[in-house]
């Protein structure tokens, strides 16, 4: 299926004044606006290869009018920096026919390509690809990726450094417009760092000690590609105050080392370290738990100390903020790299005067998942080899669909059909569209998820979709709307059931959403290790109850991605929340005015009474399918959703009764307990072939 912009030719006099969308020359390489995506392991990648996926990945920011793409976050230069996070291998020459073929697709949409080269050093793993050593300055080991280094001898120094120019000149080779580096907690950046070079020979000690190596390689690469090849420097502009790092100032006095040899063109500023998961986490990779553009204000500040173009990447969410950079001139070209993953047409839209369209990042980072590069709140992208980014109009549009719950996955499926011009109606048993992202949204730092709900009102306010509110939908006001399709939407309740003493529980739901007070002293069960058991926890300490969080998993908040992770991680220290692991609860009762739960420990076996006040469960979700339940037998499908049918995205068959009047599916939770992505993946997938 091909994807369609929908945008409108011309461009509004607005967007020609737009700062964004003005031009930027580096050396002989003109980029068309001052909007780019930076390199990072979109995790597309084949044997280390950037084979079509990962190229159309790409590509659909390249369509979406974006001037610079990046790609090949940490790609490996040599047999000694393995493959520890999905990296491309640009260290043998089989890289360079799928170079080739990704540099021709990009720039047929007239936008730029640069490749992120790199050697890991102590930041890889011994047991990784070749089970070599790892290597570094000084053996000093990396506690977040866990090895014990070899200290570089002058050998080693040799052929790395002829191992940078090769893989650059095999990036030039492939069609490219250029390379970065990366130094912050990579090789180049390992010998910068007092903090990770001990040595006391040429490349350790002073300041231009330290800077040899890094000098070396650019000298290198610049010899093998020549003058008109695009050289780039992802380099850190201060390690955050960490004790023995490298400051501000210091730097700010290396960059102008490196800048003052000719053999770089531009900085990629990136701030604090990496070598550990709150630091990737809080400094290099902010997520939702910090402001917009944490480190704009620094990255302004070293601009103004050197004399190179700067591109910068970090929570630079929002066209305001980048709007602002290139305007204040803190930055040349404005990194939204992952606001791309959540809309790669974020310059298309401005450009047609549709700002008010974009799709925002919410900074879930979801996308630095496992299952990157996929968006919480945007199915398509890592799918495009299947599914589009623009939902194209459909053969057949003006097919009445009723929408039953508006959740995630209802407004989804909302929005898709209306896009696909079919008539649209959607009930929801609440005052307002959101469903529980609405309880999610209420965690301190989690404020930002309701731009998912937000920005999907906006488009089905746009579409025409007629929203009934207040309306618990029955079998009979369905069936009122005289429906083609119906898609129960209507998400879960609480999964209590199933546990002794249930009625004397308290949901999660009731605890965040206020229709239960809190009581002085709580236990809150953590059954999922999602998000609601840390927020009710929060949410106690906060409200001044004591309160302890027990989970059935051997880390807090286990199901989520590193990044969220941390942060409940290091907001369980902040507020001196007692955690217990490796417990599951078997049974709550009642003594006295008290309540006793009692947990058994899954390493040991023992069984363990805790008691308090209350006892806060969560354990997911169980469908709220009444109304899907009702629907079945009148429904031409029996309510089953073919799933070759859905994964294939062809028009679902009509089933036993085919004159039965309208077909029936649910989506979302309210066939299981998931999360948001996979139901916005239900709605899509089944949508487009409505």
């Amino acid at each position: 299926m091909v994807a369609n912009t929908n945008m409108p030719a011309g461009k509004p006099a607005s967007a020609v004044r737009d700062p964004l969308l003005q031009p930027f020359r580096i050396r002989h390489l003109n980029l068309k606006n001052r909007v780019m995506s930076t390199s990072h392991a979109c995790g597309l990648e084949v044997d280390g290869m950037p084979v079509e996926r990962y190229q159309l990945y790409h590509e659909g920011k390249a369509r979406g009018g974006i001037a610079l793409t990046m790609f090949g976050g940490s790609s490996n230069v040599a047999p000694d920096s393995p493959n520890v996070f999905r990296q491309l291998n640009v260290g043998i020459d089989a890289v360079i026919p799928y170079l080739q073929q990704f540099s021709a697709r990009i720039h047929k949409h007239g936008a730029a390509l640069m490749c992120q080269i790199t050697h890991l050093g102590r930041r890889g793993e011994p047991y990784a690809s070749n089970w070599l050593p790892t290597i570094a300055p000084s053996p000093i080991r990396e506690t977040l990726h866990r090895s014990f280094p070899k200290e570089m001898d002058e050998n080693d120094i040799e052929r790395v450094v002829k191992a940078y120019g090769a893989a650059a000149l095999r990036c030039k080779q492939g069609g490219l417009d250029g390379i970065e580096t990366l130094a912050g907690g990579h090789l180049i950046g390992q010998f910068l760092s007092p903090k990770t070079n001990k040595r006391t020979d040429r490349y350790g000690g002073s300041l231009a000690n330290r800077c040899r190596f890094g000098l070396m390689v650019f000298e290198e690469i610049r010899r093998r590609v020549g003058d008109d090849f695009i050289v780039g420097f992802r380099y850190v502009v201060d390690e955050g105050g960490a004790q023995g790092g490298l400051g501000f100032e210091e730097c700010v006095e290396i960059a102008r080392v490196f800048q003052d040899t000719g053999t770089i063109d531009f900085f990629n500023a990136i701030y604090g370290r990496m070598d550990t998961e709150i630091g990737l986490a809080v400094d290099n990779m902010p997520g939702m738990a910090s402001p917009i553009a944490p480190w704009l204000e620094a990255v302004g500040r070293f601009k103004r100390e050197v004399k190179l173009p700067v591109f910068h990447a970090a929570r630079i969410a929002d066209i305001a903020t980048a709007r602002h950079a290139i305007r204040e001139g803190l930055l040349d070209m404005v990194a939204m790299t992952r606001a791309h993953i959540a809309d790669p047409n974020i310059v298309a839209k401005l450009e047609a005067g549709q700002e008010d369209r974009i799709r925002p990042c919410v900074g879930a980072t979801h996308c630095q998942s496992p299952y990157r590069p996929h968006c919480l709140h945007n199915p398509a992208t890592g799918r495009e080899t299947s599914l589009p980014q623009s939902v194209p109009r459909a053969e057949k549009p003006g097919r009445k669909i009723v929408v039953v719950g508006g959740g995630p996955a209802g407004l989804e499926a909302a929005r898709v059909a209306a896009e696909r011009g079919h008539k649209v109606m959607l009930f929801e048993a609440a005052d307002r569209v959101g469903g529980q992202v609405l309880l999610a949204a209420r965690a301190s730092w989690r404020k930002d998820l309701v731009g998912i709900v937000d920005w999907r009102k906006r488009e089905l306010d746009r579409l025409g979709v007629e929203l009934r509110l207040n309306t618990y939908a029955e079998m009979k006001d369905v069936l009122a709307e005289k429906p083609e399709v119906v898609i129960v939407a209507t998400g879960g309740v609480p999964d209590l059931a199933w546990l002794p003493g249930a009625e004397l529980a308290t949901s999660v739901w009731d605890a965040i959403g206020g229709s239960v007070t809190l009581a002085p002293e709580v236990i809150v069960y953590d059954g999922t290790g999602r998000h609601p058991a840390p927020q009710v926890a929060e949410l106690a300490i906060a409200q001044g109850k004591r309160a302890q969080l027990v989970s059935i998993d051997g880390m807090i908040a286990q199901e989520l991605t590193y990044a969220e992770r941390v942060i409940w991680k290091k907001r369980a220290y902040e507020l001196g929340l007692p955690v217990t692991l490796d417990h599951e609860i078997e049974k709550i009762e009642r003594r006295g005015n008290r309540l006793v739960a009692t947990f058994r420990n899954l390493v040991t076996h023992q069984p363990v009474e805790r008691e308090a006040d209350q006892v806060i469960v969560e354990h997911g979700t169980a469908p709220a399918d009444h109304v899907f339940q009702e629907l079945k037998a009148a429904s031409s499908n029996d309510g089953v959703t073919d799933i070759d049918a859905l994964l294939a995205l062809r028009k679902q068959p009509r089933g036993r009764r085919a004159d039965a009047p309208f077909e029936l599916h649910r989506i979302g939770d309210a066939v299981a307990s998931r999360n948001i992505q996979a139901a916005v993946l239900d709605a899509l997938r089944l949508c487009l072939a409505l």
